[in-house]
């Protein structure tokens, strides 16, 4: 049985998770413990791994979807190829050995100068660009579209790499 990669409202993946488990969904937000500094502290807080991502586990997509599309926070699925994407039991078997051999891990989206990529959320949600600068979670990019260039600064959580080019 497929895990599917659900695309959630952005800092909704624990509610996501949560809701799903209680309508007797099986879910999975993998989280790494991270320290955040206020003006007057410290705490540990669980941030999730991938920003805007929950593993669902369905026995049958085209029954179970639309109780998962349904939930508060949830987008869409991610499909690949025309196809709802699937992630194989074995590969989150090897995230959750990974979180709990390397708990000060660090995963990052691999954004660099020169690569093509799909924005999918905002004003320019669907549009596509190339990577011109990286700075932080901030990436600029270069978007062709109607003939011109304009530049673009983004969060680098909303975007994916560009497959068709």
């Amino acid at each position: 049985m497929p895990w599917f990669v659900l695309y959630t409202k952005s800092r909704n993946e624990k509610k996501v998770a949560t809701l799903l488990t209680d309508r007797n969904i099986k879910a999975y937000c993998p989280l790494i413990e991270v320290v955040k500094q206020w003006s007057d502290r410290k705490k540990k807080v669980s941030e999730p791994v991938f920003k805007s991502y929950v593993f669902v586990f369905l026995e049958d997509y085209k029954s179970e979807a639309n109780t998962v599309l349904t939930t508060p926070g949830a987008v869409r699925f991610l499909w690949w190829l025309g196809q709802p994407g699937i992630v194989r039991d074995e590969e989150i078997e090897v995230i959750k050995s990974f979180l709990i051999m390397y708990k000060d891990a660090k995963i990052s989206a691999d954004i660099k100068k020169g690569t093509s990529v799909r924005i999918n959320e905002g004003p320019l949600k669907e549009k596509t660009g190339e990577v011109i600068q990286v700075k932080g979670d901030k990436v600029y990019l270069k978007l062709d579209s109607l003939g011109i260039s304009m530049i673009a600064k983004v969060q680098a959580q909303i975007l994916t790499h560009n497959r068709d080019k």
